[in-house]
């Protein structure tokens, strides 16, 4: 049976999950040292590995024989834990499952001994949407918990948490990840699948992940589908709807040169080519915040990634602009993408933002 690649890439053990070394060696240290905690809270955005961090330490801290902190993946303990309907490890979506009685459900059943292993682990996946009796009742757990359990909670919003919650846990911090680290990982993986892909193709990926290995993937798995296993550049702005560098720098030239004509007559052309007009909004305001960043940092290409040619292109372009002008420009811009989803005519939300940059750019001389 075919496997999406997140799932068949889902990483097994430590070394195995990107960008987040800072969580996975302390983790693994506590194994190694045999100290483990009672509750834990894995906080970041998403498809940064909360998950499948998770995952990985409710089956090292059970493995018989694990290797520098990491499940081996070998022996009968791990071979028990991969089953899903396994009783050792209980994963608790709490979006569906947030009322006060699943709560106390699991208080019921913690006094269970673990079946396989040392430790029972309950893996409670956005947490944060848990009702309020529900964290009361999960509190009084959290300060009193058997020896063999051990709670991990995860979310993407760690500011809804209550703060007595928040004390009782180790908590964890999952960064985003580079594009760079991103990129490495993706290729690892095409080598192995035997797909072909451009070198730009790869970065374009990246970005469009926006820190995500899990979206990275499913970004990938719809390129390979609609490519085969030979990717192309334009078949990621294709498949993306994202219009080149050239284009969004002609809008911003034409911003530059107050020419609304040209400006949205480039727009029009846009909207013609099929592109989402929401993603042009996204990146028109991040077109302007890179021309921002060539025009004031220095070593400006480390932070934005682009090929030399490209690279020029915004150097170029940024003299023409002051600091101030792109800065008011990326906060027109950035006001508008908060109303694409509710606009009747997207397009129409794009053009008044370039008149606008444009008008207000009058008014100041």
């Amino acid at each position: 049976m075919y496997q999406a690649l997140y799932r068949k890439y889902r990483p097994k053990t430590f070394d195995e999950i990107v960008g987040q070394d800072h969580i996975t060696k302390t983790l693994a240290n506590q194994i190694k040292n045999g100290e483990i905690g009672h509750a834990y809270l894995f906080t970041g955005s998403r498809g940064t590995g909360k998950t499948s961090t998770a995952k990985i330490f409710a089956r090292a801290i059970n493995c018989l024989n694990p290797i520098n902190g990491s499940p081996c993946c070998n022996c009968s303990v791990c071979n028990a834990l991969k089953d899903a309907s396994n009783v050792d490890v209980v994963e608790i979506d709490a979006a569906s499952n947030n009322r006060v009685d699943e709560i106390r459900d699991i208080r019921e059943k913690v006094k269970f001994l673990p079946v396989n292993g040392k430790y029972k682990v309950y893996i409670i996946d956005e947490v944060h949407m848990l009702t309020e009796s529900a964290f009361n009742a999960l509190l009084k757990t959290l300060e009193e918990p058997p020896n063999h359990i051990v709670f991990i909670l995860a979310t993407t919003e760690v500011h809804k948490l209550p703060a007595t919650i928040l004390s009782r846990c180790m908590r964890f911090d999952f960064h985003l990840i580079t594009d760079d680290v991103l990129i490495k990982q993706l290729k690892n993986i095409f080598a192995k699948e035997g797909i072909k892909c451009e070198e730009d193709a790869y970065r374009l990926i990246a970005k469009s992940a926006e820190g995500s290995d899990r979206d990275m993937l499913s970004i990938a798995e719809c390129l390979v589908a609609y490519c085969h296993k030979d990717i192309k550049t334009q078949d990621v702005m294709n498949i993306l709807g994202n219009t080149n560098h050239e284009t969004y720098l002609a809008i911003c030239n034409a911003i530059h040169k107050k020419d609304i004509g040209e400006a949205l007559t480039i727009l029009n052309k846009v909207e013609k080519d099929g592109k989402n007009m929401s993603v042009v909004s996204k990146d028109l305001t991040v077109c302007f915040r890179n021309l921002l960043v060539a025009k004031t940092c220095k070593n400006a290409n480390d932070m934005l990634g682009f090929t030399t040619d490209d690279y020029n292109k915004y150097q170029t372009l940024c003299q023409d602009f002051s600091v101030n002008e792109l800065m008011e420009n990326m906060k027109i811009f950035s006001a508008i993408e908060s109303e694409m989803k509710y606009a009747i005519s997207p397009k129409t939300l794009i053009e008044t933002a370039i008149i606008t940059c444009i008008s207000d750019d009058q008014k100041k001389n």
